[in-house]
């Protein structure tokens, strides 16, 4: 073969002269064109306006000079050699440009011209004056928060942010204060202390790792120009301004405006999967003027005067100027930070933005951040508390106030409370610190402050912290939720809202590539009319395909996936173009490979002798249709920036690509116009029917668009994705006017984008009809079980989709999304009034229908409401005329009352947009997932988003809270995972309160009987221990390791899940239970001791170290109680609690330096210390016991019967127990209980 190069990958390379027409080609007015003249083809340019949200792609539009006379010898279609592909080349170039916009122009640059003030000027290979006059942002990137120097103050900062521990700082101040002095100054600062420490840690730590991989990142080698020649350089080094040269599969240090590349022509590949995910390759093309500069060989000098730096990765709008030629930039021709060169030697650029001002650095920012719904509820508690902590500090300090009032004739002479100080040796009387009596109470009511403190859990706050990342540990290590077709596990992005999964009431999906696998397979089409493999008869197999293939050189070369072909097309495809038939089929394929963006590359075979073409592209949709094409003998052998060349049916032939109009949202179709050897131009089109059958020319053969109507409805009845083909031949009056529009569409400095669309409008109309596609989107694994059991769960499901509504629906049944049962409401409107009709008709409809079936019992004997719910199917029109207006209210009215919603034909600010209209009318949890960038909206607006690792990039895993590879895996995480991670946070967040409220009542109760003066029989160190050791572990580790139910009861029976959605674990009547068995137990703790040692010599400091231990041992033996599943660490944690608590009193009351010295000891010795420590949990748990006792065997949750259910391993003796064997649930059957 006479290239060196791996056959088949696009190349500039093209037949040697020999193989095209000797005579050279004339204008219409005669004159001769020489190769000056076809080295200078018409400009094009670039310009993107992308707005986020939007799942369009860039639109390229390729113009080349293709005249309209050629000679007698193009009449003949040349066949072309494989050997030829790899030498010679092409004595003209083409230049390249694109367009695209969004659902609005936001981030559109094209309407404006660049003036001064929004402009930045790079001088090329000049970095010093470039850097000089506007001191650009140098190369070195950094992603971590902190320095050495800021580390403190900023985490300490960031820290405060909690009001919690700003009112714990607070308290840590009174308390130095003399006036206040309760505890020990050491002492009532380490709470916070730990608690700052333990989180600066994980800060630092976490921005350690930043930091490392900021070096790493920032001391690659690039090579850069120095001096007239290419020198290895540090990335952080790179100036703005510099050229730099890219090797093959290297990465960009910044981002670069391309100058040339090693392909004549200037085209270049990059992977951009670093920056969106996306791993297949994307085409980017130098400039004319530059391509043939070697900056090495001769000085290249120049200004680049483009636009401020921005997020926006699909907009770049700039102009260059070089030896006097200006020339504009766009989309095309940058390549971005962290993009990948593939298949090309090496390219050259200027480095335009570096360091924190690329576009992939801005935009590095996270997703926004989310807050619990349990910990929103958590902190109305709280401040319930803190009404209850003034309560207390203001009945005891004016209890203070009325003790002074009635002893102020004593005060001098009381001996735990006098005025004056009779102890001086030479026998003067000197005055305490005493301020009057108003004073003294409010220094009373501080002190009761300081002393009541922990009532407000500052410990709360970590013990989430850590509880939350065990569980996320746990969901990423299940099993149960790895994808092995993609090797991913599931990704807890956000670890702040783990038990949100808990309580979900509405799931919105997006369709492809969330509930459908994203991988497109040609099925059908309909080509003029006539319909072949989509089920319209018997007669017509399907078969499986090996592959049309292609031998050269004793190698054989094949599409590298199998499609299934109809056999009567294969055989009409094979016979060519001789009838009509023939011909339709020959056109329909022929647009299938040419018209589209497809890179043919070609990999390796076990077997040396056989070759794969892999066909990349950026829309799975375009890989399907050219490997349908393939298999019936229309293969993309190669793809140049000016030309194709596919192999028809063996016959290799060279198409000329004179332009190519990309896909956008506003078209939604794109088109190629291509040269043909037999010197006709013909322009292909493909798109979505909605936009096709308004540019198709229906003067005639409406037979045959009245077929493909049916046809496409059939498609679309049947799941299938379509998209309508048209055609049309331009005549040289046609192709010179859409060469002269593009070229001033393309020179454009103001309105450029719109202007190429309109280019692109333009040319594409009267089209003639050539037939319709149908490709499948198969369902992924496990999708209907999934939806059916998140339906029985209580979650309502939403699709939101752009699919056309007859796709949808079929969608919708074979997702067991829709049923037969189901009665349709469907709402398709074309105006504001006609949508206010159809909303105010369809909710009467909805509310006679539930009036009529609700309470009719059916044969199985549940509600007929149940058994024929309503699903409402609305359009995208119908929602732009509903959203943001007074019949929002209707529509959510109606909503609720249906169990499935249908959305098709959304943009994606509408899926967020239905997302923020649910959450503003009602406090249910939402839940968006999504795979696509078009559903990064929704995910950021629901309030638990999850990102599908699909087909479409990382862009939604990116902004998700949570990421999983499939949609199934979404039952066990919030079946299992999410039930789990609610009621043990639920019951954690209860078991706080209880523990701290305990401690403080405790600390109430002495106070009372210590004439108010807030002195504490416990000593200080105890009460930090307190929520550090004595009972903090046991409440980490039950949750995150305690299961109320087993995996197997809970996707058995996902009725169970409804318990956090109606907020069972963690509500207000169970706070004030909680709250009074908590005085409760502070009473036992208190008096009982107290009555033991009544009238005794015991001191208050052993009656302290008796509370504390009777106290912590009844605390752990409540958690206890309510552990539903042991393990040795629960063991661990609990029982080592109550040892470490004995050890640390111990320890304290050893050391003679503080109070209290072997109180302990003394107090032990006696037998009403070992009885006081029975009878105290004894007692104090008997009201919980009872109440327990009752609720369980009385009025038992669905949770508790499902418990008491996994206790009978022999089901037999279970049932005999209960009538009809059967576990009643909230007036549901289950029959056949789970085994455990």
């Amino acid at each position: 073969m006479a290239s060196n190069r791996p056959l088949l990958i696009p190349s500039s390379k093209t037949p040697s002269s020999d193989d095209f027409p000797s005579s050279v080609p004339t204008l219409e007015d005669g004159r001769s064109v020489s190769v000056m003249d076809l080295n200078n083809p018409i400009e094009s340019c670039a310009q993107s306006e992308s707005i986020a949200h939007s799942s369009s792609r860039k639109s390229v539009s390729v113009v080349s000079s293709y005249h309209s006379r050629v000679s007698a010898a193009d009449l003949a279609v040349r066949d072309v050699t494989f050997g030829d592909l790899g030498s010679g080349s092409r004595s003209r170039n083409a230049r390249h440009g694109n367009f695209r916009r969004d659902e609005s122009e936001g981030h559109g640059s094209s309407r404006k011209e660049i003036n001064d003030e929004d402009a930045r000027l790079i001088y090329i290979n000049d970095p010093q004056k470039t850097n000089e006059k506007y001191e650009f942002s140098g190369n070195s990137v950094r992603t971590s928060k902190y320095s050495i120097i800021s580390f403190v103050p900023r985490n300490l900062f960031e820290q405060f942010h909690r009001v919690a521990y700003i009112y714990f700082l607070v308290i840590a101040v009174l308390n130095q204060l003399p006036q206040l002095a309760v505890f020990g100054r050491e002492a009532s600062v380490l709470p916070l202390a730990i608690v700052l420490f333990v989180s600066a840690i994980k800060d630092a730590y976490e921005d350690f790792r930043r930091h490392r991989a900021d070096r790493t990142e920032n001391n690659r080698l690039a090579l850069v120009l120095v001096n007239g020649r290419f020198q290895e350089k540090k990335w952080k080094y790179i100036q703005v301004g510099e050229i730099i040269k890219v090797p093959s599969n290297q990465s960009l240090p910044c981002d670069i405006v391309l100058l040339s590349t090693s392909e004549p022509t200037g085209v270049s590949y990059v992977q951009t999967i670093n920056l969106d995910g996306e791993s297949n390759l994307k085409t980017r093309y130098a400039k004319q003027e530059t391509l043939s500069k070697n900056p090495e060989e001769e000085k290249l000098s120049g200004i680049i005067k483009c636009e401020k730096p921005n997020r926006n990765i699909y907009g770049f709008q700039a102009n260059m100027e070089i030896d006097g030629k200006r020339m504009s930039l766009g989309p095309s021709n940058i390549i971005l930070r962290g993009c990948e060169l593939k298949n090309t030697d090496w390219a050259i650029g200027v480095a335009v933005y570096a360091g924190q001002e690329t576009k992939a650095m801005l935009n590095s920012s996270g997703s926004p951040s989310k807050r619990s719904r349990l910990e929103t509820r958590m902190n109305r508690e709280i401040i319930l508390l803190s009404f209850f902590l003034v309560a207390l500090c203001t009945v005891v300090s004016t209890l203070f106030g009325v003790w002074l009032a009635h002893h102020k004739d004593e005060l001098n002479t009381l001996p735990y409370y006098r005025k004056e100080d009779y102890s001086q040796p030479d026998g003067e009387v000197e005055d305490y610190n005493y301020y009057g009596w108003g004073l003294e109470i409010f220094f009373t009511f501080l002190m009761a402050v300081i002393v009541f403190q922990i009532m407000i859990p500052i410990s709360l706050y970590i013990s989430m912290e850590l509880v939350r990342v065990g569980q996320a540990y746990f969901m990423v290590r299940d099993d149960n939720m790895y994808d092995e077709a993609s090797d991913s596990r599931f990704q807890c992005r956000a670890l702040n809202i783990n038990e949100d999964l808990g309580q979900i009431k509405y799931v919105f999906s997006d369709k492809t590539g969330t509930l459908t696998e994203n991988k497109m397979e040609f099925r059908c089409a309909s080509i003029y009319g006539v319909d072949y493999g989509g089920g319209g008869g018997g007669a017509r197999e399907l078969c499986d395909q090996v592959g049309y293939s292609v031998q050269v050189d004793q190698q054989v070369f094949r599409p590298k996936m199998k499609v299934e072909v109809d056999t009567e097309l294969q055989v009409l495809a094979r016979g060519g173009k001789e009838t009509d038939e023939g011909k339709h089929i020959h056109d329909f394929f022929l647009a299938l490979a040419a018209c589209n963006t497809i890179v043919p590359i070609v990999t390796d075979t076990d077997d040396p002798t056989v070759k794969l073409i892999d066909y990349q592209g950026e829309s799975p949709d375009e890989q399907a249709l050219v490997y349908a094409a393939a298999a019936y003998g229309f293969m993309l052998i190669e793809r140049t920036s000016c030309d194709i060349v596919i192999d028809v049916q063996g016959e290799k032939q060279r198409f000329d690509v004179l332009g190519l109009h990309e896909f956008d949202s506003d078209r939604k179709r794109m088109s190629v116009l291509l040269g043909f050897p037999d010197k006709t131009v013909k322009v292909f089109v493909k798109g979505a029917d909605t936009t096709m059958f308004s540019v198709i020319n229906k003067s005639h053969n409406l037979v045959v668009i009245t077929a493909t109507e049916a046809h496409l409805h059939k498609y679309s009845s049947l799941g299938l994705r379509t998209l309508v083909i048209g055609m049309r031949e331009l005549n040289g009056a046609e192709l010179k006017q859409w060469q002269s529009s593009y070229d001033a569409a393309s020179t454009a400095l103001i309105g450029r984008a719109a202007k190429l669309r309109q280019v692109a409008s333009d040319v594409e109309k009267n089209i003639d009809i050539l037939g319709v596609s149908g490709i499948e989107d198969k369902l992924q694994e496990g999708v209907p079980e999934a939806i059916e059991s998140l339906r029985m769960a209580g979650i309502k499901v939403w699709v939101l989709t752009g699919d056309k509504q007859e796709t949808a629906i079929s969608i919708g049944y074979s997702s067991k999304l829709l049923t037969g049962e189901m009665k349709q409401i469907i709402i398709n409107g074309s105006s504001k009034d006609a949508c206010r009709r159809r909303l105010q008709d369809a909710l009467a409809m909805a509310t006679d229908w539930t009036a009529m079936t609700s309470g009719v019992p059916d044969s199985d004997g549940t509600s007929r409401a149940d058994s024929s719910p309503l699903a409402l199917i609305i359009d995208g029109t119908s929602l732009v005329y509903i959203l943001d207006s007074e019949l929002e209210e209707e529509l959510f009215l109606l909503a609720s009352e249906c169990t499935v919603v249908l959305c098709c034909r959304v943009a994606p600010l509408q899926k967020a947009g239905i997302i923020s209209l649910v959450k503003s009318r009602t406090d249910d949890m939402t839940l968006a997932i999504g795979d696509g960038a078009n559903d990064v909206s929704m995910i950021q607006v629901a309030d638990v988003g999850v990102g599908i690792s699909g087909q479409e990039g990382r862009q939604a895993v990116m902004a998700s809270d949570f990421s999983m590879g499939q949609f199934r895996f979404l039952v066990p995480l919030l079946l299992v995972h999410g039930h789990w991670n609610y009621q043990r946070m639920g019951y954690m967040i209860l078991y706080n309160f209880y523990r701290n409220a305990v401690w403080v009542l405790l600390l109430f109760w002495y106070t009372l009987y210590t004439a108010y003066s807030l002195t504490t029989a416990i000593t200080e160190w105890s009460s930090v221990l307190y929520s550090v050791i004595y009972t903090s572990v046991p409440t980490i580790v039950v949750g995150i390791l305690d299961k109320d139910l087993s995996r197997r009861t809970l996707l058995g029976y996902p009725r169970l899940y409804e318990a956090g959605q109606r907020d069972e674990c963690y509500n207000p009547k169970l706070f004030w239970i909680t709250m009074m068995d908590t005085v409760w137990q502070s009473a036992v703790v208190y008096f009982l001791p107290m009555a033991a040692y009544w009238k005794t010599t015991v001191d208050g400091s052993g009656l302290g170290d008796l509370w504390t231990l009777a106290a912590v041992v009844m605390i752990n033996l409540h958690l206890a109680m309510d552990v539903i599943r042991w393990n040795w660490i629960m063991h661990t944690a609990i029982w080592g609690s109550i040892v470490a608590t004995i050890v640390c009193v111990i320890a304290i009351d050893a050391i003679p330096i503080l109070p209290g010295y072997w109180a302990v000891f003394h107090v032990a010795g006696k037998g009403a210390f070992w009885l006081c420590m029975l009878a105290v949990p004894v007692v104090g748990m008997i009201p919980r016991f009872v109440v327990k006792f009752w609720s369980q065997y009385h009025r038992p949750s669905d949770i508790q019967i499902a418990r008491e259910a996994e206790k009978f391993s022999d089901w037999s003796s279970f049932s005999s127990s209960r009538e009809g064997g059967a576990i009643e649930m909230n007036h549901r059957v289950i029959s056949n209980p789970p085994a455990r």
